[in-house]
């Protein structure tokens, strides 16, 4: 039998992230007619309030799926057989989208940059003018990469875009930073955001959206690939009558809008502003205790996450797994290439100065149970940042 444990968990991962008590409580409201009157009343109120989340006024669409399935549904709808979609890849997740992209049948070229630092603007405009065919069909970029904390600059993408005359589709990956910190799917010129529930939004794994520009909702007008499920066309036609063209995740949904409810009521800018707070608590802490922000781009910081690098010799899912079984708390572990060198930190979504608080105390008991070497007092580095007036 496992012994019980007192006291609630700590989720600090970057995602899942934990649950408001409205949100869970609107999760368990009884299940509704989905072709009823009320699910159209919730959908219709759901898509008009994602809209200023996104920053555009175009259409937002819904799947039941993670976001991974957000990403091949960004692709089917835009693209043909054989088209090549160029990533700017700097960490695992732009990797996963790429296998997405492959197994669906395009060609996937890769610039290669280094995982800690965001997408080289230079080297991606270079490659953009060397296109002189236009080939490259797409553009994809990851906007807060979740491996490594590390914060793409989606405007100068487009400007490289722009300054090269391309007229590739700029496609971006926001499922760690929309509702954390600031993104403008119209003003910053993408054509199709991709994004999930269970980040910044604040509600369980299971729903993916696409924002979709006009040029994106023109381009499915010619796109190829097999697209049955993910057709937007179906789903926007659905939509303006508050339905789907397939059983939706209504308690989900119910969730999204409680959450919702709550992102608005803050205010999206008191939102972020609170995100950028607590991660430069945690930045204060990770350097009082003489360790080192992965990312080495304080312009790139991202506010939802810090990946803390640990040092030579010291294994950070050993770290990780004490700090579970002794303080009953999950970090996030180093994916790929970074696997057992980090840990990460999540600090994005229903979360506020003690909650924080107590998740850095857990770091620095697990730093000491493990021996690692640092500095004692971190923590209070962090606190003396947050007991500053607002």
């Amino acid at each position: 039998m496992t012994k019980a444990k007192p006291g609630r968990h700590f989720l600090q991962i970057p995602g899942p992230t934990n649950l408001p008590e409205r949100v869970r409580q609107a999760l368990s409201r009884p299940a509704m007619d989905h072709r009823g009157p009320d699910s159209a009343k919730l959908a219709h109120r759901i898509l008009e309030r994602l809209h200023p989340v996104f920053q555009t006024g175009g259409p937002v669409i819904i799947y039941p799926s993670s976001g991974s399935g957000a990403w091949e549904a960004a692709l089917v709808n835009t693209l043909s057989p054989g088209d090549r979609v160029l990533f700017g890849s700097n960490g695992q997740f732009s990797t996963n989208w790429q296998r997405v992209a492959a197994g669906v049948g395009l060609t996937v070229e890769e610039l290669q940059g280094d995982w800690r630092c965001p997408v080289d603007l230079s080297a991606l405009e270079n490659r953009l003018a060397e296109d002189r065919g236009r080939e490259i069909r797409a553009l994809a970029i990851v906007h807060n990469e979740t491996s490594t904390g590390v914060v793409n600059d989606i405007e100068g993408a487009r400007a490289a875009l722009d300054r090269t005359g391309h007229d590739a589709l700029l496609m971006v990956d926001v499922i760690s930073s929309l509702g954390a910190m600031e993104y403008r799917h119209e003003a910053w010129g993408v054509d199709v955001t991709i994004a999930g529930s269970q980040k910044g939004l604040m509600t369980p794994p299971g729903l993916g959206f696409n924002a979709a520009s006009p040029k994106a909702l023109a381009a499915k007008e010619t796109a190829g690939l097999p697209c049955s499920y993910w057709d937007w066309t179906q789903i926007l036609e659905f939509n303006r009558s508050g339905f789907f063209p397939y059983t939706p995740a209504t308690n989900l949904l119910s969730g999204l809008d409680e959450a919702l409810s709550l992102l608005h009521e803050e205010g999206l800018d008191n939102v972020f502003a609170r995100h950028e707070r607590l991660a430069e608590a945690t930045r204060r802490a990770v350097r009082g205790w003489g360790l080192e922000v992965y990312c080495r781009d304080p312009k790139a910081y991202s506010q939802a996450l810090t990946a803390v690098t640990m040092p030579a010799g010291y294994n950070a899912d050993v770290l990780r797994q004490v700090i579970l079984e002794r303080f009953d708390m999950s970090l996030g572990t180093g994916l790929g290439q970074i696997k057992g060198k980090v840990f990460r930190i999540g600090h994005l979504g229903d979360l506020n100065d003690l909650m924080l608080a107590g998740t850095l105390c857990g770091v620095e008991m697990g730093l000491a149970a493990c021996e690692v070497p640092h500095v004692s007092g971190g923590v209070s580095e962090a606190l003396a940042f947050l007991a500053k007036d607002r």
